[in-house]
């Protein structure tokens, strides 16, 4: 239960760009390897909508470090050696699940409408032919 609280908590403080910066991260270090990326590879993964410079991305690798979403080894001049953590992977695959749980709702109302309008098309149809066409 305290888990479930906690990842709602940290999720709500998590900005755009950090999950950006963490959605990079579990691609190039996938499986909670310790992998070495150069800051460098990260930038330019961003969109050009979220760039960030190197103090930027210390920035956000320091914040998701104290938050236990990533675990940092070393840090040498723009070249890091680090994991994603448990806690962090979990937190992207909640956001991948409810994004998919909200679309689900509105693909079920469209067939919804669908299939209404398609019943009022059918029965003004039948009403037309049968003014239109004498028995």
């Amino acid at each position: 239960m305290y888990k479930v609280l906690s990842i709602a908590k940290n999720n709500y403080m998590l900005d755009i760009k950090s999950k950006l910066v963490l959605k990079i991260l579990v691609k190039e270090c996938p499986y909670g390897s310790y992998n070495i990326i150069e800051s460098k590879d990260i930038i330019s993964a961003m969109p050009n909508k979220y760039k960030i410079d190197a103090e930027g991305l210390e920035n956000i690798l320091t914040f998701l470090e104290r938050q236990e979403y990533i675990s940092i080894k070393y840090d040498d001049d723009g070249l890091y050696c680090l994991c994603v953590l448990p806690f962090g992977s979990e937190l992207l695959e909640n956001d991948e699940n409810k994004k998919r749980e909200d679309k689900t709702p509105r693909l079920w109302l469209f067939i919804l409408l669908v299939f209404i309008s398609c019943f009022v098309a059918s029965l003004l149809g039948t009403m037309i032919a049968n003014i239109l066409i004498p028995h």
